[in-house]
């Protein structure tokens, strides 16, 4: 066996400095044609979604739609409720990021409310999901509140369902469910709801820690200026 070569590896280098690292040559390696889509501050989002998944294809089905970072923002600063609709989510969001927001946030105060009892009945008994069941339990806590799916696209389009049918106006949607039945379709039902502020992926892609990467950009907007 030949000797190993060990002299492409970029061995002293720190978390952050591998961090910022990526972020150059995402910079560098991402078309004009793709970056001129996105506004300064939308850009920041859009490529910490490149830096979760290493697929620059992203940036040619993210869409901002009405504000969405500064609605983010300001939602955080008066501690609205953050709704997941998937304990990944909801793991990965980082407290001590929140915290920097509002003091209250903490892992419990994050709601998701999938595996509750209620909602697993609810669902059972309307023949459901417990996505949708969820969303329709705990509707009177989306008023004001940042929604991230990045799992269950039936979750989105019953929130969007919702805010059509009642009035009802979370301050943030990010749309990034994944997979096959019902994605594309929930996705473009944000179109309806163009006076609430979004973030999608169009199209298959999407998941958990995409919408987590999103609120993430979002927050280190702000911690960072």
């Amino acid at each position: 066996m030949a000797n190993p070569d060990f002299s492409s590896i970029l061995w002293e280098a720190d978390g952050l400095e591998i961090e910022r690292e990526s972020f150059r040559r995402i910079d560098a390696e991402a078309t004009p044609v793709q970056r001129a889509r996105f506004s300064a501050d939308e850009w920041h989002v859009a490529r910490r979604l490149v830096h979760t998944t290493a697929d620059f294809a992203i940036l040619d089905t993210l869409e901002f739609s009405g504000q969405p970072i500064t609605a983010a923002l300001d939602a955080l600063r008066r501690g609205a409720t953050i709704y997941c609709d998937s304990n990944m989510i909801k793991s990965g969001l980082s407290v001590p990021k929140l915290q920097k927001f509002h003091a209250g946030y903490t892992r419990e105060s994050i709601l998701c409310p999938i595996m509750e009892p209620a909602v697993a009945a609810y669902a059972k008994e309307h023949h459901i999901t417990r996505a949708l069941a969820g969303v329709t339990l705990y509707r009177e806590r989306l008023e004001g509140a940042i929604f991230l799916s990045g799992n269950a696209p039936l979750a989105l389009a019953g929130l969007v369902r919702i805010c059509v049918e009642t009035g009802l106006r979370p301050a943030l949607i990010v749309g990034m469910p994944v997979g096959f039945v019902n994605v594309v379709e929930s996705k473009k039902l944000l179109s309806l709801v163009q006076d609430i502020p979004w973030i999608r992926l169009n199209g298959r892609r999407g998941g958990s820690p995409l919408a987590v990467a999103t609120l993430h950009g979002i927050m280190e907007l702000a911690i960072q200026s």
